[in-house]
């Protein structure tokens, strides 16, 4: 095919990716997705290949994965109709994150023939299980989680089956969020199917598959010329998550040893730990996450991540580990060690390639409230993402107060959460000197104050409050997450671990994120640099004077 053509066509796949994921944010029904975004379109080919990756790029593996298994139990005996809906929530089945997430997907029909699916994921605001919310801090099981939706039809060649909704809906504590928020993905997905038959009209079905195959090439001829520029050899990281959140004076290791060999880069993941009681498992679909965007944030930005990359790249997994875990493992708090992986093989990738080596950095972590009446017309389940920060790097400092790698979600505002739910917000602002010291310095934590108006019952989930992210090359590490319930008691108390709590109105609890990791000695930052830090507030004079030899 003539390059133009290609390009044109990747162009209009990215544009109908951003076109599903805006009427998706404008039509969602509860804050975790019109206000954290908690959810990805895509479009991928015939057999489940990502060609354009969403902004919510942890969930762009998983679409091969869940699209291969449809494929297997309904593309061989023409039980794929055009019309299909599928539906599926299950980490094992379907590849998916967690059982809170819900994924829809419907091929694309064109000379009667399949020629790509559309598809979106989406975390729901309860799909019942133990706790409210459904994200347990403390499951020993995938059943505590959620009812579990294995890969199937809830439209059947264009005509809805509502006897699948009815059985969702029974098992959330929110049916009116969880419905709502349903309705909206299936016509996105419903919508991107359309707009690719319409391509596949407008092109013809053949040049559309073959420009979608030449996406998938180039992607790989980048990646592999990128890894053909790194010296081969092997290198090694490990790092531990704070506990499982049953286990709670039990670290857990998280190791990877990658080998670059031949254009090929290999990523081992068999010296990590055995699979947790707790909700801290992985599947690989989440593990290939952190693989590609290390790689690619290593290699380059300007790559451009779809499945074609994975003809470059091997993976290597144990069985029944952390990284690789077995029914019924529960995996709700998946995102905690998505984002301690990722530290892991950024700090292995930068013995490879120093030019990019960064820090460790924060963890974004997630707040549920579950109020015990709620605003009169409003859910009463409030559900917040909750951002970190990054590790300062060769060349710059860590970015603050934000989402933690992978995710690009967005942290709830106070107008939003003080007008839909009985709290109050009293704080809300960056903490001085939580940013790892460095030449280059990490990221910053920030801090909320929530005042309860009402009874509640309170699920934090967070980590790096007891193995803070750690510094580089002489960097110092940053600061430790915190959460600190009955604020201004004599019963004050900062906690330790991911766990649930009952509350009454007028308690407090203050949340804080943790700070990236420093690169570099502190003492070769730049005067300049540190003397706009103590301006902003990042850094106190007194921490210029100690840690960074520097008199403001």
């Amino acid at each position: 095919m003539d390059a133009i053509t290609i390009q044109i066509l990747r162009n209009k796949i990215a544009s109908l990716v951003d076109e599903m994921h805006y009427h998706f944010y404008r039509s969602g029904y509860s804050t975790i997705i019109r206000e954290s975004r908690d959810f990805s379109c895509v479009i991928v080919d015939r057999t489940g290949r990502l060609i354009v990756s969403p902004p919510m790029f942890f969930h762009a593996p998983v679409y091969r994965h869940l699209v291969g298994r449809i494929l297997e139990l309904y593309g061989r005996d023409g039980s794929l109709k055009e019309g299909d809906v599928f539906v599926s929530n299950h980490p094992y089945e379907g590849g998916l994150p967690h059982v809170s997430d819900m994924a829809f997907v419907s091929p694309v029909f064109a000379n009667g023939e399949v020629v790509a699916f559309a598809g979106s994921i989406a975390h729901k605001a309860d799909v019942g299980g133990t706790v409210p919310g459904s994200t347990s801090a403390n499951a020993t099981e995938m059943f505590h989680e959620g009812v579990l939706v294995p890969p199937i039809k809830i439209w059947d060649a264009g005509k809805f089956l509502p006897d699948i909704e009815r059985l969702i809906l029974a098992n959330s504590r929110q049916p009116v969020l969880v419905r709502g928020d349903m309705t909206a993905q299936i016509a996105v997905t419903q919508m991107g199917a359309q707009r690719v038959q319409d391509l596949c009209g407008r092109f013809g079905a053949q040049t559309v598959t073959d420009a979608f195959a030449a996406i998938l090439r180039g992607a790989a001829d980048e990646l592999k010329g990128a890894i053909a520029k790194l010296p081969e050899g092997t290198a090694s990281a490990q790092g531990l998550i704070d506990n499982d959140g049953v286990d709670v004076n039990k670290p857990i290791k998280l190791a990877v040893t990658i080998t670059i060999k031949d254009g090929l880069a290999t990523f081992d993941f068999s010296n990590s730990d055995p699979q947790t009681r707790g909700p801290l498992n992985l599947r690989p679909s989440m593990v290939e996450a952190c693989v590609f965007y290390s790689l690619i944030g290593s290699l380059g930005p300007r790559l451009h991540f779809n499945d074609g990359m994975r003809d470059c790249v091997k993976l290597i997994f144990k069985p029944n580990t952390i990284t690789n875990a077995s029914p019924p493992a529960p995996v709700s708090n998946y995102q905690q060690v998505n984002l301690k992986l990722v530290d892991v093989i950024l700090e292995a990738m930068g013995k490879l390639n120093p030019a990019r080596a960064n820090a460790h950095g924060g963890s974004s972590s997630a707040l549920l409230i579950a109020w015990a009446k709620g605003r009169p017309g409003q859910s009463n389940m409030q559900y917040e993402i909750v951002g970190s920060a990054y590790g300062g790097g060769q060349n710059n400092d860590g970015a603050s107060c934000t989402a933690a790698h992978l995710s690009n979600l967005h942290v709830t505002p106070i107008e939003i959460l003080e007008s839909e739910y009985p709290c109050r917000i009293s704080r809300f602002d960056v903490v001085a000197d939580t940013g790892g010291a460095g030449k280059w310095r990490g990221g910053l934590s920030f801090q909320r104050e929530y005042e309860l108006l009402e009874d509640a019952m309170i699920i934090r989930r967070f980590d790096k409050a007891i193995y803070p992210p750690s510094g580089l090359e002489g960097g110092n590490d940053g600061a430790g997450g915190k959460f600190v319930i009955n604020l201004g008691t004599p019963e004050q108390k900062e906690t330790r671990a991911s766990a649930r709590y009952e509350m009454k109105a007028g308690d407090r609890f203050l949340i804080q994120s943790a700070g990236g990791g420093g690169y570099g000695s502190p003492r070769e930052r730049d005067a300049e640099a540190v003397k706009r830090d103590v301006a902003e507030g990042y850094v106190s004079k007194e921490a210029a004077a100690s840690i960074y030899g520097k008199t403001i």
